[in-house]
């Protein structure tokens, strides 16, 4: 399975923010569009993800991706001003777009239904990995003087990439990419290797052959998508549900904590920067370690539980981290003296992060990579990744705005709405989609 460096190059500027500022005396309204500008310059990578891989195929576009994730750090790490600090984030916002939509395209494409869960949620697994590794660096790195700490906290990322581009080239491409492109001989042939039984290998090639001769060879224009949802109820249904899924998970504020953890563990009453990057590392931990709850169960419960108890967990995690703040606030000071009220709410924000990991996190890129049809998939991933990273782009920009206008209980109380939301979104709009096939999902959203 591919890797994901993209987390990590959005994750590391937690750290890396509280050193630039000291090095290059960047505000905080710059802190904020640095952090959040590369999640708008992902859109341009999103869109053209879809239009890139269906003509140079899934693998070679992760390869492209991976290039493009060595380049951005370097550029940042050599950076002498905020100018220059925009040049890398530019061409890191570009390859965190491809990558966002093309490795989940990749791994539900290449996985037998009875594994496609747990193998599309393991791209997932390096997100987070790659999160928790930079908070790791971060404060490894920070007893460096201020001009290098945050200089080798980039250059760090551009190692993983090189790695993973390797890999990726050892990997088979797509069986469903290759039919598309008439190579049926190449596709029956990772079709067998990747299946679990040779029947199932020729079963999954005819219905991709079905499909893909009564659909189609999905290399139209980039409006092909919107054409055919204008004309098919069923498609209009589908990418409806992707956009919403896509929107819901990332306005329940998840790159608040991703971003600013700093800062919410500094207003919990945490002093020290020692103190506030390696409890940041907690956040780390349990991001990455509470996807194994989703891959163990994907497959199992199904993806609709996953996600039900995750959005009401998160609810419930978000609406207890606001009182905390809104009761410490009541009493003077923002949760300072109180230390049983400090550890409380970084408990809850952990608990917060458990929640969303083994659900909504993941699961949002498992459900739309597998609802979409096989003439869509790459468009129309590129469609929800365009508003994943627009809503991740909107809370990261405007966190430190928000905060410091209603106060961290309001921002926290914005978030749990959201979050309750999503649970009704859930709960009255998602069927359940375990142990289908792909081709199945076409009779099951009526997009045949």
């Amino acid at each position: 399975m591919p890797g994901r460096p993209a987390a990590a190059d959005v994750a590391v500027m937690s750290g890396a923010q509280i050193f630039m500022a000291e090095d290059l005396g960047i505000s905080d309204a710059q802190v904020e569009v640095l952090s959040g500008v590369i999640n708008l310059y992902s859109l341009a990578g999103a869109l053209l993800a879809g239009w890139t891989s269906d003509r140079l195929g899934r693998r070679l576009t992760i390869v492209l991706a991976n290039v493009l994730f060595l380049a951005g750090p370097l550029v940042m790490a050599l950076a002498g001003g905020y100018g220059a600090l925009m040049v890398g984030r530019f061409i890191a916002g570009i390859a965190v777009g491809y990558d966002f939509v093309i490795a989940p395209i990749y791994a539900a494409e290449i996985s037998p239904a009875s594994s496609r869960g747990l193998l599309t949620s393991v791209p997932e697994i390096f997100n987070n990995t790659g999160v928790m590794l930079s908070y790791v660096s971060n404060l490894a790195f920070s007893g460096l003087p201020p001009h290098l700490a945050w200089r080798v906290m980039f250059a760090a990322g551009a190692v993983p990439p090189v790695f993973l581009a390797a890999g990726t080239l050892t990997m088979p491409e797509s069986p469903r990419w290759l039919v598309m492109k008439g190579r049926v001989t190449e596709a029956k042939s990772v079709l067998h290797r990747t299946s679990d039984t040779p029947a199932e290998a020729e079963r999954r090639l005819l219905e991709i052959e079905d499909v893909v001769s009564g659909g189609g060879q999905g290399n139209g224009s980039s409006s092909s998508a919107w054409k055919e949802a204008a004309a098919k109820p069923g498609v209009r249904r589908v990418l409806a549900m992707v956009l919403t899924l896509q929107f819901f998970q990332q306005a329940s504020g998840i790159d608040s904590v991703v971003l600013y953890g700093p800062r919410i563990l500094a207003a919990a009453g945490v002093a020290s920067n020692t103190s506030l990057l390696s409890l940041n590392i907690l956040f780390g931990v349990a991001k990455a370690g509470s996807v194994l709850i989703a891959m163990a169960l994907v497959d199992r419960a199904g993806r609709r539980p996953l996600l039900l108890a995750s959005t009401g967990g998160m609810a419930a995690s978000l609406l207890l981290v606001g009182s905390l703040f809104a009761a410490a606030s009541a009493g003077g000071t923002e949760l300072g003296g109180a230390a049983a009220v400090s550890a409380a709410s970084v408990a809850a924000v952990v608990a917060y992060v458990v929640f969303f990991s083994m659900g909504l996190g993941p699961m949002a890129w498992v459900y739309s990579s597998e609802i979409l049809p096989l003439r869509l998939r790459g468009q129309g991933a590129g469609l929800g990744t365009a508003m994943n990273r627009t809503m991740c782009a909107v809370v990261i920009m405007t966190f430190i705005t928000l905060y410091k206008a209603v106060t961290m209980a309001g921002a926290f109380y914005l978030y749990a709405a959201i979050s309750a939301a999503a649970f009704v979104f859930v709960y009255a709009c998602l069927p359940e989609t375990r142990g289908r096939s792909l081709e199945d999902m076409e009779e099951l959203f009526h997009t045949k």
